[in-house]
């Protein structure tokens, strides 16, 4: 297939191959967006991390091209008849890629470590359906052996959870309960997810890491399931902007854009008619955050003046182009039986009132603020926009601050913003992976809002067995959460897009989750794209 469109840059657009000695061109060139952050399971909180990771590591099961959870390292499970205890048996030929066997006891190691206050692991929550997990977390218990996991034998993992939870097996092929080799991290401390060093379970093992360059994987031989790997090595391009990533793919120097922020707005149009095109729906959201912590936005009257300034039809209409849908809720629709509430809707004039009553009439007086947001095309405009329309609504000037993906990631921790961009995905088809965010202990909250009365009824929901009434509970939650607390502002739902040639590449499936395991993908004309 021919790719004709070509965008300008700024400067030249050279061939990675001008960067640092190259090997022959890898099976799969694939641009990723921004430069990972951590490779370490228990760390990861992006997408571009997560796709690496779910390369070099395996949990207990293992999302499909399907976005359906299967078995991974363990073979087979049984959950006893109150849905609390859950046995898993694992394979004899799962093995790390230094040949030693997966063992139970590493997953019972491995868990021990996300939950370990020290670590800081800002996904730890999702262990929380364990029995003492969350008590162990916050350093309320302090003896491991009273959290629910143990290893009877090294092929046996018994997990006993606090109250019945019926997307435990999907999270169970989530990074944050992937094991890991705490003996290597012990020896190299943080170094340990350097190449030479990582060792994984994973279909890939980490051959090179270049930074802000490239990520060379390879085949990883000794994978239980590697006779169903079609790919002999993968290169991973941390591109975060979308119209260098457009043109490397264009010039033929990646097979494939897996980013949903890639696509470039300007190009639309003209892409969508190509049979190299592909966009569907996905449990995803981008939303906004407010720092209910220090500044303006301790106010509730001012979150909610901001919230409903927006007018986020312009937004998708103007800015994102893709097909997305406008968000008034924060959980995106394709959740069977669930049905989102709607939030606050676009009212300038009642935005108007709400600032002048919290003491900022037409906006004077509004102390400086700043709007935190990661790299990329799609993040800067929907920035101006948004800036222009504060301005216009509420006669507020907002200061953008972009930042690399590294740096706006720690800003967003450390709550060093006044609104920040963020975003979403859905780790199982659930309310919950999108509504437990906002617990006061949960890692990925970033808002500093926490409220008792939301947090019981989170806990209220995971302790209801009828999914009904679980449902109904949920949706009482995140009506608070959009229309009575608003630590945040939904503004659209995701497409996802990737860019590839179908006569050249198979095994990427659109689904819910946006899983696109590189274990699945394969090439149908059986050789790398030839170089331009």
């Amino acid at each position: 297939m021919k790719h004709w469109l070509f965008l300008p840059v700024v400067g030249c657009l050279l061939s990675l191959a001008s960067c640092s000695p190259r090997h022959e061109r890898a099976d799969l060139v694939f641009v990723n967006g921004a430069e990972p952050e951590t490779l370490d399971p228990a760390l990861i909180t992006g997408q571009p991390e997560g796709r690496v990771v779910n390369a070099l590591f395996e949990g207990l099961l293992r999302f499909d091209r399907h976005g359906r959870s299967t078995p991974g390292v363990a073979a087979s499970w049984e959950i006893s008849p109150d849905h609390l205890t859950y046995t898993f048996h694992l394979r004899p030929d799962a093995r790390w890629s230094d040949r030693k066997a997966v063992t139970a006891h590493d997953f019972v190691e491995s868990w021990h470590r996300t939950l370990a206050p020290a670590t800081a692991s800002a996904y730890s929550y999702q262990l929380f359906a364990v029995k003492g997990a969350e008590e162990f977390a916050t350093g309320k218990e302090k003896d491991f052996a009273k959290v629910g996991v143990a290893a009877p034998d090294p092929r046996t993992l018994k997990v006993t959870l606090a109250r019945p939870t019926p997307y435990f097996l999907d999270l169970c092929a989530f990074p944050t309960l992937f094991p890991v080799r705490t003996d290597l991290i012990a020896r190299y401390g943080d170094d340990w997810v350097k190449p030479g060093r990582l060792v994984g379970n994973g279909a890939f093992v980490l051959e090179e890491w270049r930074i802000n360059d490239a990520i060379r994987l390879k085949k990883n031989p000794l994978y239980w399931d590697a006779a169903q790997v079609r790919l002999g090595s993968v290169e991973v391009l941390p591109i975060s902007k979308a119209n260098v990533a457009y043109n490397f793919y264009a010039a033929g120097q990646a097979d494939l854009i897996m980013d949903k922020g890639l696509a470039p707005p300007s190009l639309l149009d003209a892409l969508k008619p190509r049979p190299d095109f592909h966009a569907a729906p996905f449990l995803g959201s981008y939303f906004l955050r407010f720092n209910c912590a220090k500044g303006p936005f301790t106010d509730l009257r001012v979150r909610k003046a901001f919230s409903m300034a927006i007018d986020r039809k312009r937004i998708t209409d103007k800015i994102t182009r893709a097909g997305e849908s406008t968000a008034l809720s924060f959980v995106p629709p394709g959740i069977p039986g669930y049905n989102a509430p709607s939030g606050l809707s676009e009212n300038p004039t009642t935005a108007a009132q709400l600032l002048a009553e919290a003491g900022y009439p037409g906006g004077k007086g509004f102390p400086l603020t700043t709007y935190l947001y990661s790299e990329g095309e799609l993040n800067e405009g929907v920035a101006i926009e948004l800036q222009s329309m504060w301005k216009e609504a509420l006669g507020v000037s907002i200061q953008l601050a972009r930042q690399e993906w590294k740096v706006y990631l720690n800003s967003l921790g450390s709550l060093d913003f006044g609104i920040a961009r963020s975003s979403w995905v859905g780790d199982y088809p659930d309310p919950n992976t999108f509504l437990d965010l906002f617990l006061s202990e949960s890692g990925n909250n970033r808002t500093g809002w926490n409220n008792p009365g939301y947090d019981a009824l989170i806990h209220q929901a995971a302790a209801e067995t009828d999914p009904k009434v679980r449902f109904s509970i949920l949706r009482k939650v995140e009506e608070y959460l959009i229309r009575e607390g608003v630590p945040i502002a939904p503004l659209f739902f995701y497409v996802g897009i990737q860019l590839y040639d179908p006569e050249r590449l198979g095994g990427i499936e659109a689904n819910v989750l946006d899983e696109h395991p590189l274990r699945e993908i394969f090439r149908k004309d059986g050789i790398p794209t030839p170089k331009s």
